[in-house]
């Protein structure tokens, strides 16, 4: 005689396959499974949130990401009651994504200053960085942090920093100025220069012009004489003065 006996699912197991690192785009399957009579039901999980309900208990990846880590779990259940399975990590490997590069103190950089700049880049595992000069096969520095403790005019230039782990490498580039480029910062030296050597020559042009003013306006002048002697015009109205008087005296008598 056969005896069924019918019960709640027990403690599911869970599982990920292939067993082993994780990495980013291969195809990964979670499972779960329980002893239940009858058989389970089974919800698949991601931190609360509900990922998949159904008989087959799998869950599928067909190109897992970065962004499906996290915790995972599982829920069996059937009409005799439910119960939750032990907690899964997916860890998935990657490499670095574009690392994202910084200058601190940021804006202008001022010349004889301390500089630092940051590289950091989302990877798994953690990256390692280097950091080297544009065009320059050997790194200036290595670590996420790259120090210039006195920040001069051959500094400016571009850097990239190397993110790298056993996945693979991404760079960055970042452009160094410093406060006010040389080159302008010379040719405004060499104009203030000229101004300055200019100056002296203006004001002495000045003095000489208001000298020359000054001396024009201040010396004295003769009046000029009108000579009327042995002017023809004159004798000829003298004439004309004197037969007029005749006549007017000849005029009298009579």
């Amino acid at each position: 005689m056969s005896v069924d006996v019918k019960y709640a699912p027990k403690l599911p197991s869970v599982s990920v396959s292939p067993s082993g690192e994780i990495v980013e785009g291969s195809s990964v399957n979670l499972t779960c499974s329980s002893d239940a009579n009858p058989a389970a039901d089974y919800t698949w999980y991601k931190e609360n949130q509900t990922l998949l309900q159904g008989p087959e208990g799998i869950y599928h990846f067909t190109s897992i990401s970065s962004e499906d880590r996290g915790i995972y779990y599982c829920k069996s259940d059937n009409q005799h009651g439910e119960i939750n399975s032990t907690s899964l990590s997916v860890d998935v490997q990657y490499g670095p994504k574009h690392p994202s590069v910084s200058v601190s103190p940021s804006g202008e950089i001022v010349e004889g200053s301390s500089v630092n700049l940051t590289c950091s880049s989302d990877a798994n595992p953690a990256a390692n960085y280097t950091w080297y000069k544009e065009n320059e096969d050997s790194p200036e520095a290595s670590g996420q942090i790259f120090t210039i403790t006195d920040f001069r005019a051959e500094h400016i230039r571009n850097y990239y920093c190397e993110a790298q782990n056993n996945r693979g490498r991404h760079n960055s580039t970042l452009h160094l100025t410093v406060a006010g480029d040389p080159t302008m910062m010379m040719n405004i030296i060499r104009s203030t220069l000229v101004v300055l050597m200019l100056i002296p020559l203006l004001l002495l042009s000045l003095w000489t012009r208001k000298k020359i003013t000054l001396s024009s306006t201040t010396e004295p002048h003769e009046p000029e004489e009108i000579e009327l002697d042995s002017c023809p015009a004159y004798e000829n109205i003298s004439d004309a003065a004197a037969q007029t008087e005749d006549r007017e005296e000849q005029e009298d008598l009579v």
